[in-house]
């Protein structure tokens, strides 16, 4: 069997069907398909500064499916939510990669998805995400997270 990566930015493994991660390369695309990774779900715009140009066709021609929910970091929405649940309800089955450009958008929406009671269990939800940053603004109130609303965004040892 094939470990997980060590080398991908803020990689994490939520269970023997969900890894995420922050925005693999090429090569990177290739070893988390040899995990099995059958579906990938990208939250980050393409024009995004960090991400892999082509990336549609990069995962295609691995022979993974590819879906693309581009979440504006400054403003997420519901209807992105939506959309998301969406995409984890039609690969339900499947070996499914979820990542954007550092992990932080997939992070806050995996504990949304958790605290929805749609997948997942809130503690360990709360504690990956809190290993990469803890959102304040726009994301404490995506999160519903009234107490941090007034803050800004801290990261968990990187000034991304």
């Amino acid at each position: 069997m094939t470990r997980d990566p060590d080398d991908i930015l803020n990689w994490r493994r939520v269970d023997r069907r969900v890894t995420l991660s922050g925005q693999p390369t090429a090569e990177q695309f290739r070893r988390i398909r040899d995990l099995g990774v059958t579906q990938v779900i990208n939250l980050a715009p393409h024009d995004s500064p960090d991400a892999l140009a082509g990336e549609p066709d990069t995962v295609a021609g691995l022979g993974m499916g590819y879906t693309y929910i581009p979440v504006n970091f400054d403003a997420p929405t519901d209807a992105d939510f939506n959309r998301f649940c969406t995409a984890m309800a039609e690969h339900a089955r499947s070996v499914v990669h979820v990542h954007c450009i550092y992990n932080a958008r997939v992070s806050a929406f995996m504990l949304r998805y958790a605290l929805s009671g749609l997948g997942g269990d809130i503690g360990p939800a709360r504690a990956l995400m809190d290993s990469i940053w803890r959102p304040g603004g726009v994301w404490a109130e995506f999160l519903g997270d009234t107490a941090n609303c007034e803050l800004a965004n801290r990261y968990a040892g990187h000034d991304y």
